[in-house]
């Protein structure tokens, strides 16, 4: 689970967190917390919730099933 966690967080923060104007806006624009935005970025511990995992892929307009693909799981 650690390793499907790390992998996530980091996809996330490299390719829709540092596209984003501000960790701010990245937290607005798809419902989380601005601390949750910081932990995805720079915390090497910290677990995804699936709830959070979820409001993402809401504000991306893309499926859970979606996302994961792009994982390569």
């Amino acid at each position: 689970m650690d390793k499907l966690s790390k992998s996530i967080c980091s996809y996330i923060a490299q390719n829709w967190i540092e596209e984003s104007k501000s960790q701010r806006s990245f937290a607005l624009d798809h419902a989380i917390d601005e601390k949750t935005v910081r932990r995805i970025k720079s915390d090497p511990d910290y677990i995804i919730s699936l709830v959070t995992l979820k409001k993402i892929c809401d504000g991306r307009n893309i499926r859970l099933s979606e996302f994961l693909e792009l994982l390569g799981y």
